[in-house]
């Protein structure tokens, strides 16, 4: 009997299986291959090794990062790639490079360091789901990693400062969502009627872009022009996820993305405020406890007070 196959990854909202990308290009390529996933939602990446997520456990094996778990399911004999040609296969290592070099930083971009996005709605999700008091931290450590992961791929010279690299790396990810687009045309899947790996990671890549609802949305409203490719993310969530979703109508799901926005918020304003005290109580000078006078009482009045003390 083959060793259980468990996923932890992060959960899910706006009618998404998981709101994290990475999570869900292993989890829709866990749909398409047959491979028997048990999904454990966790609300802390410290429990992974280094805090990778998606994290896949056996019992002889712990595999981390999105190809690594790829490779491994697929020696396990779950293959979405079976009927490809060498020529296919070759093409889904081409456009995989595509999307991270040009779509990923966009996505990190939107999700984490945007402003506005970062704290009208990445922060309190994330911070609702991660344990007091690393709610107050991780969040942020994330946002850092992934400006850090930006920069490091995209920050060379000539494009030194920020905005530099904004402005790019935008227009590289619209490019890349165009020629996706013409890829998929009007086939159901980038390989015809069946999906692959590639499907897989588009789909991870796409689907968090387009559901979530972010105050600023310049590279999603460019995603929502091309109509096919939103098609291909509701396809895909209708036939591979409608159940693990818990069928949930669309407006079900309205008012589940109302509460959440509202929970959100809360988590934010607390998360806030918590961080205004504690810098105030940092910037406060330290004096040292004061004192009290001791306060000495005439005879008749301490006779007065053993009298009371001692009445019932």
């Amino acid at each position: 009997m083959a060793a259980p196959l468990e996923l932890s990854c992060w959960g899910g909202g706006w009618g998404l299986p998981s709101v994290h990308s990475e999570s869900l290009v292993v989890m829709a390529y866990a749909k398409f291959s047959g491979a028997p996933l048990k999904v454990n939602v966790i609300d802390n990446t410290w429990r992974g090794s280094r805090g990778d997520v998606p994290v896949l456990t056996t019992e002889d094996n712990f595999v981390s990062q999105p190809a690594k778990i790829l490779n491994f399911l697929r020696k396990q004999k779950y293959n979405a790639d079976y009927e490809l040609s060498a020529r296919q296969g070759a093409d889904t290592l081409a456009y995989i490079a595509l999307l991270e070099e040009k779509l990923l930083p966009a996505v990190l971009h939107t999700f984490w360091v945007e402003s506005d996005n970062y704290f009208t709605v990445t922060k309190p999700w994330f911070a609702s789901r991660i344990p007091f008091p690393l709610s107050l931290i991780l969040p942020g450590r994330m946002s850092k990693g992934a400006l850090n992961r930006i920069l490091l791929t995209r920050g060379e010279p000539p494009l030194y400062h920020l905005r530099e690299v904004e402005a790019q790396i935008y227009r590289d990810a619209k490019e890349c969502l165009n020629l996706l687009s013409n890829r998929l045309g009007t086939s159901q899947f980038f390989f015809g009627d069946t999906p692959s790996t590639l499907d897989a990671y588009v789909f991870g890549f796409l689907a968090p872009l387009y559901k979530v609802r972010f105050p600023k949305v310049q590279l999603q409203e460019h995603l929502k022009q091309l109509s096919n490719l939103c098609r291909f993310c509701d396809d895909i969530l209708n036939s591979y996820f409608r159940h693990s979703l818990g069928g949930i109508s669309p407006a079900g799901q309205e008012t589940v993305d109302a509460n959440l926005q509202k929970l959100t918020q809360l988590v934010n304003k607390e998360s806030n405020l918590i961080e205004k005290m504690d810098d105030n109580l940092r910037q406060s000078p330290q004096l040292p406890p004061r004192k009290l006078p001791t306060l000495k009482l005439t005879p008749a009045e301490e006779e007065s007070n053993s009298l009371q003390r001692l009445s019932p």
